[in-house]
């Protein structure tokens, strides 16, 4: 009995030592999806940059196409940060991301790069319907 036990333990211990040493983005729920989207950071260097460092702090790189209720998720994502004069507040994952909403991450970037950028990625996924998974990369 002790070294059947013993051997549960040591079992167990393994797969636990194991889970805590892979990659964030192997455990990820968003690690399927349907379509990639390259992210042109050098026409977009600001919103590029936010989508990187969002996604390297836990942030999902995965974004499911969701258009209806974007603007409630992206009042939830942008109540706890004031407006600013001069600038946008930019969200990751974006409002139009089922994935969007509270706990979203927050800049304040500049309207034109912003503003370009949303644009831009709205002209990539038009022909894509709501529940499309889209894995983006900043390149």
């Amino acid at each position: 009995m002790f070294k059947l036990l013993r051997s549960l333990v040591i079992a167990v211990a393994l797969v636990v030592s194991s889970i805590a040493v892979l990659p964030s983005h192997s455990t990820n729920a968003y690690s399927s999806y349907d379509v990639v989207l390259y992210f042109p950071l050098d026409r977009y260097p600001e919103t590029g940059g936010h989508i990187r460092d969002a996604i390297a702090s836990g942030q999902p790189d995965v974004c499911t196409i969701e258009r209806d209720g974007a603007d409630e998720r992206r009042e939830e994502s942008l109540a706890p940060y004031p407006p600013i004069s001069g600038y946008d507040r930019d969200e990751w994952p974006m409002a139009m991301c089922l994935e969007g909403g509270a706990g979203a991450d927050v800049r304040y970037i500049s309207p034109n790069d912003n503003r370009g950028a949303g644009a831009w990625v709205s002209n990539q996924l038009e022909d894509y319907p709501d529940g499309t998974r889209v894995k983006f990369i900043v390149q």
